[in-house]
């Protein structure tokens, strides 16, 4: 597929933006706040791979230098437009889900620990409401948490292929995503309990 790409076989090239348009655009999304400039990214991306092409190595896989390009044509944009985003962070798990230091029997073990959601879960998990409270709380995160719960649990990228993304260690992915995945659950546990 490469050498077709570098050939500039156009097949080729209308197979890989049918593959990658819409994970792009769901990435340009973590950043943007409109659909409209999440695809303008994309299109500047596209740019970008026909103008490095070239220079592909193949040091990595396609699909994460074809992100990492994404991502930097995204952030290059916001600082460009001089859009800042608050980045608050606080524990991923509020403590007084916890039991205090001091206890006796489990110090700092779960006081309130995560309950199973039954049965019916899957049924009220994919209803469009849901999904769409899924989004809204993925949309709150911190940019750096949208980024890493957007390619693992969105686009399924490797843990690897994340870092390689967004120039990650992989201690700091690991966190990013564990807090990005207590608030969206605390998010759901909120809307199944409302159920």
């Amino acid at each position: 597929m490469i050498a077709a790409l570098k050939r500039r076989d156009e097949a080729a090239f209308a197979e890989v933006v049918t593959r990658y348009q819409r994970p792009m655009l769901r990435l340009a999304l973590v950043y943007a706040k409109s659909h409209a400039v999440a695809e303008e990214i994309v299109q500047e991306a596209w740019l970008g791979v026909l103008r490095g092409l070239d220079q592909f190595e193949g040091r990595s896989s396609f699909k994460t230098w074809l992100f990492r390009i994404v991502v930097n044509r995204a952030k290059t944009r916001s600082e460009r437009e001089g859009r800042t985003i608050p980045f608050s962070e606080g524990p991923a798990v509020p403590a007084e889900r916890f039991l205090p230091s001091d206890d006796p029997e489990w110090p700092l073990h779960w006081a309130v620990p995560p309950r199973s959601w039954g049965a019916a879960a899957d049924e009220r998990l994919q209803s469009r409401e849901t999904l769409a409270l899924i989004e809204g709380a993925i949309a709150s995160l911190s940019t750096a948490q949208r980024e890493v719960i957007t390619l693992r649990d969105v686009e399924g990228a490797s843990s690897e292929e994340v870092c390689n993304i967004l120039g990650l260690t992989e201690t700091n992915q690991r966190v990013l995503l564990h807090r990005a995945r207590s608030r969206v659950r605390a998010a759901l546990e909120r809307h199944i309990d409302d159920l």
